[in-house]
This record gives C-alpha cells, sequence and structure tokens, in this order.
C-alpha cells in the first residue's frame, strides 16, 4: 500500500514539474518535451507571448508581443518610450543576427550638457529632467523585426498590449509598493500623476484595477498606421509639443531620422559552446566573451560552485573587463572600438597571467589592457524559443526604474532617462556607478553605452541556452554566472538561477555577494584583500534551456511577477 501511495506522490510530481516547465533536478526534468516556451518578468506577458506560439507563430511574433505587453503591465521597465537589443538565432539557416534598437541623443545635445556651473556632473538634469531622454527606438526596433522575420502583422502583435491597456489590469502589489515609492517624483509631472494615480491623487491598491486610456490610444495608433505614427504622426505630435512645453531636446526631425541598426553578433566559444551575444554600443558581448575567455583555463567545476578559488578568479575577470569596458566601448558609429582584440583568447592568455592565485588585486593597480595589440577590427530581459527551433533574447529598458517618471503629455508612455548612460565627464561615475571615458561622451545622434547582454549559446549548431538579465551594471555578470553555472558546473536551469550571485565592476572597490555564500569562504575571500560586501540581490535572469528531455525555463524568485511557460 505504501508502495502505491509513494508511486502516486512521484507521479504527480513528474506531472507538476512538466506542466510548469521549470527546470528541476534531473529526476525530475519533463518527461514529454516542450516545443516552444516564453520565459519573461511578467506573467501576462508570457502568457501572451505563448498564445502567439500555440496559434503557429514564431520566435519573433512572441517576442514582439511580449515586449508590448510589457510596456502596459511592467511599467519600470517594459517600454515603448526607450530602447533595447534583440539576439535572434533564426534555425533554418543556422544564422544569427541583432537588432540594435538602442535609444540615440537628440541632434542638439552637447557634451557638458550635464555638468553644473562648477563643472561637475549633475545628476538631476541627467536622470529626473526633460533633457534625460534619449530619442526612443523600441517602436521601430519591433516594427523592424516583424517586417524582417516575423511571419504575424503589427496590428496582432498589439492586440494583447491594447486590450490590457483599455480593459485594464488588476493592480499587485509590487506595482503598488514601487508606484508609492515613486511618488514624489511622480508628483513633478501632471501627466504621469494622470497615469499612474487615481484622479485625486490617491495610490491604487493591490486588487484595484488600473487601466491606461491614453496608452491604449497610442497602441492604437501604433496598430492602425504603423511606427510612422511614433517617428512622424499623432504619437511624434505630442511628443514633440510636451518637449517644447518643457524644454527638452527631442525634435520631430530627431524622430523622423531614427531608425534601428543591424549588427553583426559578438561570438566567441567556451569549453565547446558557442557564445552569441550583443555588439556595442552594448558592452555586454564583449565582456561576457573576455571574461569566458579568461576563466577557460581554470577549473571552474573541479573547484566547486561559489568556493573561494571560483569566486575570487570570477571577481578578477570581472575587474580586469570592467576597466577595460571604461576605457575601450562607446558607440561603434562614433568610436573605434578593439572587439576583436578584446575578445581574442590571446588577449585572455595576457590578463589571465595577471591573476594572483592568492591575493586580490587592488582596483587602484588595474589599468586597461592593451586590447588594441591584439585587434584584427530598469531594464527587463525575456527569452523565447518557438517549436520551429528559432530563438530570441531581448533586453530593454528606460533605464532607472519608472525611467525619466515623465509621461508625454496626451500619449501614456513613460519616457526614458537614458542619457544618463553617457559620460557627464570623465571618470565621472553615472548611476550605477560605472566609469567611462570618451569614448562614451554625449554627441549628437550617438548610442550611449549599454551594459544589456542578452545572449544565446549554442551547442553543435543547436539553440542550447537562451538568457538575460535586468539590473544596470550587474546585467553582465549575472549573464556569466547563469553560463557558467550550466556549463562548469552542470546546474539545470532552476539551479542556476537560484544560485546566490557576486558582482564586480573594478570601481567601486567592492566584491558584492547575495546571501547564501558560506561564512568560511567569505573569511577566506577577505583573507586574500577583498572588500566584501553582502548586498540585496542582483539582476532578475528570464532563462530557457534544451535538454535531452526536452526544453527546461526558469523565471528569477528575486523579482516578483514573473513566468516561465511552455507548450
Amino acid at each position: 500500500m505504501k508502495l502505491i501511495f509513494f508511486v502516486w506522490i512521484f507521479f504527480f510530481i513528474c506531472v507538476y514539474a512538466q506542466e510548469t516547465a521549470i527546470s528541476y533536478p534531473d529526476i525530475f526534468l519533463p518527461i514529454q518535451s516542450k516545443k516552444c516556451m516564453v520565459s519573461s518578468q511578467e506573467s501576462r506577458a508570457t502568457e501572451a507571448g505563448l498564445q502567439v506560439l500555440r496559434e503557429g507563430g514564431n520566435a519573433v511574433d512572441a517576442a514582439v508581443t511580449v515586449g508590448f505587453v510589457l510596456a502596459v503591465t511592467l511599467p519600470r521597465a517594459g517600454n515603448i518610450g526607450g530602447g533595447g537589443f534583440m539576439v535572434i538565432y533564426l534555425a533554418k539557416n543556422k544564422e544569427v543576427t541583432t537588432i540594435d534598437y538602442r535609444e540615440k541623443a537628440p541632434k542638439t545635445a552637447t557634451r557638458d550638457m550635464f555638468l553644473d556651473k562648477n563643472g561637475n556632473a549633475d545628476s538631476e538634469k541627467s536622470c529626473h529632467s526633460y533633457w534625460a531622454v534619449g530619442v526612443p527606438g523600441t517602436v521601430a526596433g519591433f516594427a523592424y523585426a516583424l517586417e524582417k522575420y516575423g511571419t504575424i502583422s503589427l496590428q496582432q502583435a498589439l492586440k494583447p498590449a491594447i486590450a490590457l491597456a483599455s480593459e485594464g489590469i488588476v493592480m499587485d502589489a509590487d506595482l503598488s509598493n514601487t508606484l508609492r515609492i515613486t511618488k514624489p517624483r511622480f508628483q513633478n509631472c501632471d501627466a504621469s500623476m494622470k497615469v499612474f494615480f487615481k484622479p485625486n491623487g490617491d495610490n491604487y491598491e493591490a486588487g484595484d484595477i488600473w487601466k491606461q486610456p491614453d496608452l491604449a490610444w497610442s497602441l492604437q495608433e501604433i496598430a492602425t498606421n504603423g511606427q510612422k505614427s511614433f517617428y512622424q504622426g499623432e504619437i511624434a505630435k505630442k511628443i514633440v509639443s510636451d518637449m517644447q512645453k518643457h524644454g527638452g531636446l527631442i525634435t520631430k526631425e530627431d524622430l523622423l531620422a531614427y531608425q534601428p541598426v543591424i549588427r553583426k553578433p559578438v561570438q566567441g566559444t567556451y569549453r565547446g559552446y558557442e557564445i552569441y551575444s550583443m555588439p556595442p554600443p552594448s558592452s555586454g558581448g564583449v565582456h561576457i566573451v573576455q571574461m569566458l575567455n579568461i576563466l577557460e583555463k581554470f577549473p571552474l567545476g573541479e573547484w566547486g560552485h561559489n568556493s573561494a578559488k571560483t569566486i575570487h578568479v570570477l571577481t578578477e575577470a570581472m575587474r580586469l573587463a570592467y576597466a577595460d569596458r571604461s576605457h575601450y566601448l562607446g558607440d561603434p558609429d562614433f568610436t573605434k572600438i578593439p572587439v576583436s582584440g578584446l575578445v581574442s583568447k590571446a588577449y585572455a592568455d595576457e590578463l589571465r597571467n595577471k591573476i594572483n592565485m592568492y591575493q586580490a588585486t587592488p582596483s587602484a593597480k588595474v589599468k586597461p589592457g592593451n586590447a588594441i595589440f591584439y585587434e584584427s577590427n530598469d531594464t527587463t530581459h525575456y527569452s523565447v524559443i518557438d517549436q520551429y527551433g528559432n530563438a530570441v533574447s531581448n533586453t530593454y529598458t528606460i533605464n532607472l526604474n519608472y525611467g525619466s517618471k515623465i509621461v508625454a503629455e496626451g500619449t501614456g508612455i513613460l519616457l526614458n532617462n537614458e542619457m544618463d548612460d553617457f559620460v557627464a565627464k570623465p571618470d565621472s561615475p553615472n548611476s550605477f556607478g560605472l566609469l567611462g571615458s570618451q569614448a562614451n561622451e554625449i554627441q549628437p545622434e550617438k548610442r550611449m553605452l549599454s551594459s544589456m547582454t542578452p545572449t544565446i549559446v549554442l551547442k553543435e549548431g543547436k539553440v542550447f541556452l537562451v538568457t538575460g538579465s535586468p539590473g544596470g551594471s550587474t546585467i553582465i555578470t549575472c549573464t556569466l554566472q547563469i553560463i557558467s553555472n550550466v556549463i562548469d558546473h552542470r546546474m539545470n536551469i532552476a539551479s542556476a538561477t537560484n544560485a546566490p550571485r557576486i558582482h564586480h565592476q573594478w570601481y567601486p572597490d567592492e566584491l558584492r555577494l547575495e546571501a547564501g555564500i558560506s561564512q568560511d569562504t567569505i573569511d577566506l575571500l577577505r583573507k586574500w584583500g577583498h572588500k566584501v560586501l553582502i548586498k540585496d540581490s542582483i539582476g532578475s535572469t528570464q532563462s530557457i534551456m534544451q535538454t535531452s528531455q526536452g526544453l527546461t525555463g526558469a523565471s528569477d524568485p528575486r523579482r516578483p511577477g514573473a513566468l516561465t511557460a511552455g507548450h
């Protein structure tokens, strides 16, 4: 009788694992393959994307649908008033391509526009003013992706988002709380107060129905008239009018001139796997490959996950890569970036030799390397794999939580504050503490440097892993650790996602650790000279991995409301 009982318990656990499509220890992997999967930071967006796949759409169709829904349901990061990067794997030709729809500086932007009268960087200007807004690229990027690689119309892709904006969504506790916390900033903009709070100024509480009629109008305009509505039509007119009213820089010429760019992905190899990620103006792909190259000759698997040795060499690789980031990276249309040098195995050998295995290197003694010598030339992430073998890794952003906190009057569109990602002044940190050089100084129509790292990993020409994360300067290191966890430490994707993370970015010279790493390890790291700080959670990855049993996926538990689902 007991045997029958335990057989039934085992059966129900296996069925649950299959239905949720979340990766469990090997015994609980899906019995039947999931043909397609979506992993995003918000459940309604995941469900909308999965429905597109159920109806025969491909990964790009689903990705664009998810992106538009997130603009409604995850306003602190999802957007049509920002920009981002999309990495696409096309199974038919076994080809990887990328779409750069990053924001651009307005034509009238100037190098010193965010300095105060004393020549110091002014974060109020770069983060919380109309000058902080870069020319948005999301709508153009999504429209291009559908036109070039999709199978459904822009109108079809927008349908779920329009319905959710017009009919309303149930306000959850997380959204209500973040709006309440951000309210003092929203109060500087009447249009923002109209969108995010009740007519009398009261907060929306968990359980309330929240409607966004202005955003529904904007989305319907795009569905009816295409992207031209955003860049030269009725939406453009409202954005420009609002800019003129408040002394902003974006003009109708800026919007009309915006175009997404197709770029060749950054490519590398790691222990027999092929890594494809985003090239500049993202720094993510370059430094993911650079750090993996450094780590490849260390036996991380033998040392163990989050052992003192493993954390030490991860930290030193991060320190070296972020030093190079500060010096070399920017918009490749404006400055020459030694990408092939930075991602070369030979350069990694040189950097690896600088690592002392039992002593942290003070960041003050770490300078950018000579990559040219080797040269031959709140954000959110979601991942999609379709039933045809195609994949999309997409990260897009409006920068800080709720971007500039400014809604363009009459549109419901929350605008980014991506201009803060430029270097306001050399060696002056931005909001994430990142340093930069002239390569990332402000210039008209230039794309600001980013840390977004949408990544696809292949094994023998087929998709093995699709991953990425929000988190500002921590995005690159979060993505690095997901890759290392599944390849070096042979974790399933749920374990790889849940494992405690670390982060170092050269400056400030501190090693951030999440809770959960043993005290003995921490003590040893401090003995070796690391300035260890236990910090809040790092990142929020959304990942899908191919196993011999089928697709498995995991949404990061570090932020509420995410969902990975398959069909």
